[in-house]
């Protein structure tokens, strides 16, 4: 750790600081070289660390580390509040003229924060900013560019074979793009705009309220950018590995509410039944395999 980062202040006026929020919950030991990387960075900032009652000691052990640097400030919920509300309650308390939600298995690369902060202030209409995603291989995730998940691009997808699902397929050139969706992980936006939305829909435990935040952003007439030359390691799915069960409800949970309020066929009942029913016989047939999977893991 470099000591002098570790003295920057935060009496700093608003428009020179970035307020960082990670969500924790049993994230393990990927959440310390998260957290490690953004307090390297020279970028003005706060650091929030809020965590969802998690039971490895981790959030703790990271603030026992730090406690000397006024930058990062660790909240703790007593129950797992859901990743929507823990950022709002984050944001509550934020400073920064922009926040930067980033996700517990991502890790920033030098540079990465002064690029996403320079895309957002360069585009007048950027309501939202984006990175590409990629795991151990650098290998770009196709969630990095996305689409509203309506029910007629599944079913073209479904029966027609092209390509008009959820995720963009394709190579993701290293230039700024303007997209309907981007990933969860890594996401850049005014502060004063998260507020004007009233932060995350709430009603999304976990899963779905990142697309549901970017249809909101785009309805109020602002644009959502991916910054194609901002690649961030993502080592998807650490927080959930131990519990895909209970992940995947809250996301078919948030796949139906997104219908609800976003997509018009949900104005036909006999549309949205079918979907209602197709969206939970799809989780009902995958938990022998999210069993299963969870059984092997642990007798590795």
């Amino acid at each position: 750790m470099n000591r002098l980062n570790r003295c920057v202040s935060l009496d700093e006026p608003e428009d020179l600081l970035l307020s960082v929020i990670v969500v924790s919950a049993d994230s393990g030991a990927h959440l310390v070289a998260c957290v490690e990387q953004v307090l390297v960075s020279t970028t003005r900032l706060e650091l929030i660390l809020i965590d969802n009652a998690s039971t490895d000691g981790m959030p703790q052990t990271i603030a026992r580390d730090h406690a000397h640097d006024a930058r990062l400030r660790c909240l703790y919920n007593q129950v797992n509040l859901g990743f929507g509300k823990a950022v709002n309650r984050a944001a509550a308390s934020a400073r920064g003229k922009h926040l930067l939600i980033l996700n517990p298995d991502c890790i920033l690369g030098p540079g990465d924060l002064v690029r996403l902060e320079a895309v957002l202030q360069s585009h007048p209409k950027a309501g939202l900013v984006g990175a590409v995603v990629c795991n151990e291989k650098g290998l770009a995730d196709p969630a990095s560019r996305r689409r509203d998940p309506l029910l007629r691009r599944a079913l073209v997808e479904l029966f027609c074979g092209r390509g008009e699902g959820v995720n963009v397929a394709g190579d993701i050139p290293l230039e700024t793009l303007e997209v309907e969706a981007v990933s969860g992980a890594v996401m850049l936006l005014p502060r004063m705009l998260f507020e004007q939305l009233g932060g995350f829909d709430e009603a999304y435990f976990l899963h779905c309220e990142d697309l549901d935040l970017c249809r909101r952003v785009r309805d109020l007439g602002w644009c959502i950018l991916l910054a194609g030359d901002v690649r961030v390691l993502h080592s998807k799915g650490t927080s959930s590995r131990h519990r895909p069960v209970f992940v995947s409800y809250h996301k078919h949970c948030g796949m139906w509410r997104w219908f609800c309020k976003f997509d018009p066929a949900a104005r036909h009942p006999l549309i949205a039944l079918a979907v209602r029913l197709g969206i939970w016989a799809h989780f009902l047939l995958h938990i022998p395999r999210q069993i299963a999977g969870t059984q092997k893991r642990n007798a590795l």
